[in-house]
């Protein structure tokens, strides 16, 4: 069994997570309505939770294949869209540089960047807090950086930039990463 490097949330970490506004418990008034087969993001959980996936999830880079998988996992957060995570044993990790560039999410831990030729293309986390320990090193990718996609659809990259979600039709927003949605 592998040993899981876990962070315990210091009070920098606990402030981060309760600086949002938005908590899933109620749709503000400017989110959409989903229709049939739609989730909205804003009936999503904060703190953040981790679903099962059990469509196939494929990820390519130019005309290479990276990852195949039907167990995947997904994280679902008040206002963001999903975010898909596959096992690295589903991953060419020698296509895959992992570099020393780090972030730290203040619900999951610390993150590290893989890259592809130069461009950053997605990350894994390192070190854990307890609570999402199961994601440790799984694979995440930039939809707007590779080609992500859920069954056949192919996923649009989250607005703004940042953030790692997969947008396909049926998530409905707005979606957190546009300008104003800072607090969101």
């Amino acid at each position: 069994m592998v040993e899981v490097p876990v962070l315990e949330p210091t009070g920098d970490i606990r402030a981060a997570r309760n600086k949002w506004r938005f908590r899933g418990q109620q749709r503000p008034e400017f989110a959409r309505s989903p229709g049939p087969g739609q989730e909205s993001v804003w009936d999503y959980p904060r703190p953040p939770v981790v679903e099962s996936v059990t469509k196939r999830i494929k990820v390519c880079f130019r005309d290479k294949v990276l990852a195949t998988t039907l167990a995947g996992k997904r994280v679902l957060e008040t206002s963001g869209a999903p975010t898909y995570y596959l096992p690295p044993s589903v991953v060419d990790l020698s296509a895959v540089h992992f570099s020393d560039a780090t972030s730290l999410c203040e619900w999951k831990g610390l993150a590290q960047a893989m890259e592809i030729d130069g461009v950053e293309v997605g990350w894994r986390y390192i070190q854990m807090f307890p609570e999402f320990i199961e994601l440790y090193l799984w694979v995440s990718f930039y939809p707007a950086r590779v080609n992500c996609y859920l069954a056949d659809e192919l996923a649009r990259p989250q607005a703004g930039g940042y953030y790692g979600g997969w947008m396909t039709d049926d998530i409905v927003g707005p979606v957190k990463g546009s300008p104003g949605s800072a607090d969101w």
